[in-house]
């Protein structure tokens, strides 16, 4: 999904002030620096590491995909908002190998920036001993709609985690660029809702909405969660009602969506 110019202004505030605070100390401690080639391209992310973490176990391991006021190139505003915010405060929450890519700018989680996205997954599950089992996908607004998307390789997740993301696009907001084939058929299908749950089965799916989210419809979730009941997936869905589109403060601070996440075990 493109962002608003509201959505837009207020994210690039938060990568503008991170940027001047990590000009003056070491606030990027624990978010390692990396780089993918996809297509000849080499793309730059960032891991985030546990308390204690070593290599003698295999960890969890979470992909991250920011929302559309974090696209750039700099490697750093995917670190002003959702989880990497609550990484970095509140550090045992999350006991995992946490990947965060960053989609560049006029570009949105598909196509290339999807495969750059997996491949830095790959990449840290090789590098960090990540347990392929135990991989878990979240996002928020235009990376909540990423986490739909990527749903289509269920062989990937544990368990998925979107944050204010649509699935079908509004009339005034078209793709900045053409989706490739395989996405584009869930999409231009009668009822692409449907098509989804199917793609997604059993894997389990906790969404989160808020009804006054002026940004993203709530019946965008909705009606994915709907979708998923009527096929028989595991879903659970939290509504909130005055945060605005914001709703991922909320999400991941809610103690209950760690210890669910970590429970769940690809099967």
């Amino acid at each position: 999904m493109a962002a608003t110019s509201t959505c837009a202004l207020r994210s690039a505030l938060c990568a503008l002030c991170l940027l001047l605070l990590f000009g003056g100390c070491t606030s990027t401690e624990g978010f390692l620096e990396r780089s993918v080639a996809v297509n000849g391209h080499f793309y730059r992310y960032r891991v985030w590491l546990p308390p204690h973490y070593s290599k003698i176990h295999h960890w969890p391991v979470i992909l991250f995909l920011h929302g559309s006021g974090e696209r750039g190139d700099d490697n750093l505003s995917q670190l002003t908002v959702g989880l990497p915010l609550v990484l970095s405060s509140d550090p045992d929450r999350y006991p995992a190998v946490v990947v965060l890519p960053q989609c560049v700018a006029d570009q949105e989680w598909y196509g290339e920036m999807e495969q750059q996205a997996l491949a830095a997954l790959d990449a840290s599950i090789e590098e960090f001993h990540g347990d392929r089992t135990r991989v878990y996908l979240t996002g928020i607004s235009m990376g909540g709609s990423g986490v739909w998307y990527f749903a289509r390789h269920p062989q990937r997740w544990a368990a998925l985690v979107p944050i204010a993301g649509e699935v079908v696009r509004q009339s005034d907001d078209p793709f900045p660029r053409r989706p490739p084939p395989g996405l584009m058929q869930v999409l231009l299908a009668p009822d692409p809702y449907g098509v989804l749950a199917r793609d997604i089965g059993k894997i389990p799916v906790w969404a989160f909405h808020s009804v006054d989210d002026d940004e993203v419809p709530v019946a965008q979730s909705r009606r994915m969660v709907a979708a998923l009941r009527a096929a028989g997936g595991d879903v659970r869905y939290t509504e909130y009602n005055g945060v605005g589109h914001d709703s991922w403060d909320s999400a991941y601070q809610d103690p209950r969506l760690a210890l669910w996440m970590m429970r769940q075990k690809k099967k």
